[in-house]
């Protein structure tokens, strides 16, 4: 076999300079350029790569960017649209609401009043001396409002605004011990001002509140009192023959209103631990009802069947836990509920309730699968010493990122954090569309365009509760914002396959993040954006396109950009914004900032309707000429017009005989039992 072996010892070879250009060849690089390159050595060799690289890179973010810019040009610009009025605001306005004919701004130092129609003041609150963050109204009638704002200790205040005056009811969350004061995070005040709900969270633990306004004593007593006012005003200018009149604020001062009851505290739901029951008979005679789901409390399985499970899934995945560390399950503390109207899901075919008026709320905790509705007319004596129990639980797949409740409180939206959507139908009690985001994104809040109240009115007849009737807008449809501010349009046709749309994709300028959006009702797909910028556009989500831009005065900006000041009046159509001087503006200066100025941008002073046009309504067609779904669908809601009835039966006759029957053959083993064991000890 041979082998081959080397004669010499290995060595550098020495360098050689045969491949180097003569001296004499002075057009060698003119000639071919590239072999300068080739005969460069090793280590600038790589660093020519290296520049290449970074160039090439450069050049192409470049040109990009100039495509960008181009397409930009070519694109539809927005119309801009300059506020139609403004006004003054002494010290920095925090937040805003509308009720009625009045606008209540939170201000650094309490609160103020301003009227619609000329925005002049009309009365101040600041006996406090505190920062108000936050403030939600409602239109109790008889020109009687209710406000509940939150300032920045977090105490909740309850007030009633009457005959420009504020009159403070009650502090929610006040306690005598300042160390045990639980801030409030959130506050909830539907429409109609019946109820209020405000989320409290402590050291270690969360909780939330419902509590029951009486309405109608207010309104009694505030028209007591403006009767009483205007006699002693009436007397006093009989007296003094002048037109000198007592102050309002005044006379009310010492109006003493009905303070709130406290109606329903719910919690978080505990974590899953091992079950207390030593047999199936126990967990059976603590189930109430067999005809729903519940939080899984009442199970069978053992403490050390659990640890066993637990175990085995740490052996198999010990490498990803080790890698990313346990998380261990912890009780939630913050949380999103909504106040419903009657629907099938909460109303049985015995109740007798108001349209109008919320019956229950839906709440769901960060982090938790599960979507709880508690209904509202359950008493302090029924829950007190004992935790709230779901009247209905809709476990959901995956952890509930966000919800959403339409205007006219039929519709429910439920994002996972799986990016899967849900749109259900409340008074028929089943989903309409069920969607996802292939993209791997998470979902930041969800929001309903169509506004089917009016619809929903129309096509109800007498019983809006147990309406079976198609509403005139067939589709509804959900704008979907995502953490990278990216926007996306779910439509959920009443028949039909629902469809995801892509209306904006993550902006490369971080200038462009969204701030907020606002849908805006009276126009169909009309959805307002904020950006970190200060821009408020308004976009048409039918073509994509932003038509709006709705700027301030040149002296003026939008103060602060990623948080801005604004509020949507819906029944004058009208947008509300805060806007700074540009020195007030900076965040040094903003702490310093001794007034404000809201702009007002009527939407009727702006050719939107034009912009944004009815869409007509979808021809009727024959039973006959629909698809098989479709009648199936119509034969069904048919159904749901028998359903209280025979819902009725089965439960008289037929469930709740047999639950009766499994309850009493339960106690009776339970009895046996019992028996057989005295015996043995005898």
């Amino acid at each position: 076999m041979a082998v081959s072996t080397r004669k010499h010892p290995p060595g550098i070879p020495p360098p050689s300079g045969k491949d180097w250009p003569k001296e004499d060849e002075e057009n060698f690089f003119l000639l071919d350029p590239d072999r300068k390159r080739d005969v460069l050595p090793q280590p600038f060799r790589m660093i020519n790569k290296l520049v290449m690289q970074v160039f090439e890179s450069a050049v192409e973010i470049i040109e990009k960017r100039e495509m960008l810019r181009e397409a930009q040009k070519r694109k539809v610009q927005p119309k801009k649209c300059f506020p139609t009025a403004e006004f003054q605001v002494t010290e920095r306005a925090n937040c805003l609401a509308v009720s009625g004919k009045h606008v209540f701004v939170g201000l650094s130092v309490g609160l103020a009043a301003f009227k619609t129609c000329d925005f002049k003041d009309v009365c101040a609150w600041d006996a406090a001396k505190t920062e108000i963050c936050a403030i939600h109204a409602s239109d109790l009638g008889n020109e009687c409002h209710v406000l509940l704002a939150v300032d920045e200790m977090g105490l909740a205040w309850l007030f009633c605004f009457h005959k420009e005056s504020f009159l403070l009811i009650k502090i929610l969350n006040e306690v005598e011990d300042i160390s045990q004061q639980s801030p409030c995070v959130e506050v909830v005040l539907p429409r109609g001002g019946e109820y209020a709900g405000i989320l409290l969270q402590g050291n270690t633990k969360a909780w939330l509140e419902i509590y029951k306004l009486p309405k109608d004593s207010w309104l009694t007593e505030m028209g007591k009192n403006a009767e009483a006012a205007e006699e002693l005003a009436c007397s006093e200018r009989k007296s003094s023959c002048s037109s000198v009149e007592l102050p309002v604020s005044a006379i009310q001062a010492d109006v003493k209103l009905d303070p709130p009851v406290l109606l329903l505290t719910v919690r978080p739901p505990k974590p899953i631990t091992g079950t207390s029951f030593k047999g199936p008979l126990d967990a059976l005679k603590e189930v109430d009802d067999g005809s729903m789901l519940g939080l899984g409390y009442n199970h069978l399985i053992k403490d050390s069947q659990w640890e066993l499970q637990e175990a085995i899934f740490c052996s198999t995945y010990k490498e990803y836990l080790e890698a990313e560390g346990v998380i261990k399950e912890e009780i939630p503390r913050y949380a999103t509920f909504h106040f419903l109207l009657p629907s099938r899901i909460l109303v049985g075919p015995e109740m007798k309730v108001q349209p109008d008026t919320p019956v229950g709320i839906g709440v769901h905790w960060h982090g938790n699968h599960n979507f709880c509705l508690y209904l509202l007319n359950h008493s302090l004596k029924d829950i007190e010493g004992s935790d709230l129990k779901p009247d209905v639980v809709w476990p959901c797949a995956a952890p509930i990122a966000c919800s959403a409740v339409s205007s006219c409180s039929r519709y429910l939206a439920l994002a996972g954090e799986d990016a899967t959507i849900t749109i259900w139908d409340k008074h028929l009690g089943y989903p309409l569309s069920v969607t996802a985001i292939l993209e791997e994104r998470l979902i930041r809040s969800i929001h309903f365009l169509c506004d089917s109240a009016a619809a929903s009115d129309e096509t109800c007849g007498t019983d809006p509760v147990y309406c079976g009737a198609d509403p005139v807008c067939p589709i509804i449809q959900l704008l979907v914002l995502c953490t990278d501010s990216s926007f996306y349009l779910v439509k959920a046709p009443r028949a039909g396959k629902s469809s995801i749309t892509l209306l904006a994709d993550r902006p490369e300028n971080p200038n462009l993040t969204v701030s907020a959006v606002m849908p805006v009702l009276a126009f169909p797909s009309a959805v307002l954006i904020f950006t970190w910028d200060g821009t408020v556009s308004l976009m048409n989500t039918d073509t994509s396109q932003t038509v709006y831009c709705f700027c301030t005065p040149p002296s003026h900006a939008v103060a602060p950009a990623w948080q801005p000041v604004f509020t949507v009046d819906c029944v004058n159509c009208c947008l509300l914004l805060r806007g700074d001087e540009h020195q007030q503006a900076d965040v040094f200066f903003q702490s310093k900032a001794t007034h404000s100025t809201i702009f007002l941008f009527d939407f009727n002073s702006y050719p939107l309707k034009e912009a944004f046009p009815k869409k007509p309504d979808l021809p009727f067609k024959p039973v006959q000429e629909l698809q098989w779904i479709e009648r199936c669908n119509i034969f069904l809601r048919d159904r749901f017009c028998f359903l209280p009835e025979r819902q009725q039966v089965l439960l008289e006759m037929e469930n709740q005989e047999y639950w009766d029957c499994l309850q009493a053959q339960a106690a009776a083993m339970d009895k046996e039992r019992e028996k057989v064991k005295g015996e043995k000890k005898q």
